[in-house]
């Protein structure tokens, strides 16, 4: 194997921008290219012209994680501030607590439970007749019954992802916690927080090195491969193959921004859980940054439909005929060389931001072995399907 000196990578999200980081520590050369104007892909943050809020123009990402090496990693670049990610929902007319907790479980039910007596009156409100829940609906009828799944998941679940809970798998539940307490903090991590100065300036921080070299406006050309050593791809994995064997099912978000004054909806993030309206939550991104103030106020009402050729992916559907989809492209994947596909749209899974960061870390370490031992890298360093 010809010695690799030049390495190209496709995407300037967090798995492309990590791994060219830590090549570009190694001694080794890193061009990376993305295709929009900005780096940071779906995690892009910006100042609005209008509010000086810091935007998440994509949706917002907070950050969550109990990996020790990740959060060193993330500080490292960037200061994190604290911050509590508190759900409400909307259903039946009336607001919740998500995700669900004593307080939940007491309003809803017009009950005063303690946290055993919750705990006990929801197992009888439990399927238990489902023993191995194979699908989201099974996995939400087992574990919180009827009432509450058909009032916070049913509806809109459907409205997210486009199709009946019953089509989906029950690991798509099982990230959300149910607690029997007041706790209503939504993640269980032992590091919450959201950065300072945003994602954009977290990925620019990374990327600056000496032998590392940006180009934004730059799409990807199959006649570029002959000028490096090593393509990594982090964008959507047919689209490495021109969807020659057709495209992967993705779903993508709209956005429709609104303006006011002052305080719009009291919280940073509103879920809307029945079919009442179209959208699927509104989120005001100036409770993104607690620690600033701002007279002005920006929101985003946010819609779920099916990705189209000229949309952004956001993330995989994964239903059965995406699975068996998927499989061709993996076995057309390994009969290609000189390339290894990261992240989320490059591996077609669902990955939060700290996964994300502690794939592209192991793949880089991976990748930096291979190199210096004149090994063919794989194409895949994560377990794919």
């Amino acid at each position: 194997m010809t010695p690799i000196n030049k390495i190209l990578i496709v995407g300037a999200g967090f798995s492309g921008a990590v791994i060219a980081r830590e090549l570009a520590d190694a001694g080794y050369a890193v061009t990376v290219i993305d295709s929009r104007d900005h780096v940071a892909g779906n995690c892009h943050t910006y100042r609005d012209d209008k509010t000086d809020i810091m935007v998440h123009k994509y949706g917002p990402h907070i950050f969550h994680t109990d990996n020790e090496r990740v959060w060193q990693y993330i500080t490292r670049f960037g200061e994190m501030m604290p911050y509590i990610n508190r759900v409400k929902a909307v259903s039946g007319g009336q607001v919740y607590s998500l995700p669900i907790n004593l307080h939940t479980i007491n309003q809803f039910f017009g009950k005063t439970f303690t946290p055993s007596a919750a705990q006990s009156f929801i197992e009888e409100q439990a399927d238990t007749s489902i023993d191995q829940p194979k699908t989201f609906e099974e996995q939400a009828l087992r574990f919180v019954g009827k009432d509450l799944y058909q009032a916070f998941f049913k509806d809109y679940t459907i409205k997210q992802w486009g199709t009946e809970p019953s089509n989906l798998p029950a690991s798509i539940l099982k990230r959300l916690p149910v607690r029997f307490s007041y706790d209503d903090n939504y993640f269980n991590h032992k590091y919450q927080g959201m950065p300072k100065f945003g994602y954009s300036q977290i990925i620019v921080n990374i990327l600056e090195h000496p032998i590392i070299t940006l180009h934004l406006n730059s799409s990807f050309i199959k006649s570029m491969q002959t000028d490096y050593d090593h393509v990594i791809w982090s964008g959507p994995l047919d689209a490495y193959f021109d969807h020659s064997l057709g495209r992967l099912g993705y779903r993508t978000l709209d956005f429709k921004p609104f303006y006011g004054t002052g305080d719009m909806q009291g919280n940073a993030v509103i879920n809307y859980c029945d079919n009442s309206e179209a959208f699927t939550r509104v989120t005001e991104h100036k409770h993104f940054s607690p620690w600033e103030s701002h007279k002005k106020s920006i929101c985003y009402t946010e819609y779920s439909r099916n990705c189209n050729a000229e949309d952004i992916p956001y993330y995989p559907i994964r239903l059965v005929d995406d699975k068996a989809l998927l499989e061709r492209y993996v076995d057309l994947a390994h009969k290609s060389n000189g390339v290894t596909f990261v992240g989320r749209l490059g591996t077609y899974r669902y990955l939060d931001m700290d996964v994300t960061i502690k794939e592209a870390l192991e793949t880089a370490d991976a990748l930096a072995e291979a190199f210096v031992s004149q090994q063919i890298p794989k194409v895949f360093y994560q377990y794919v399907i």
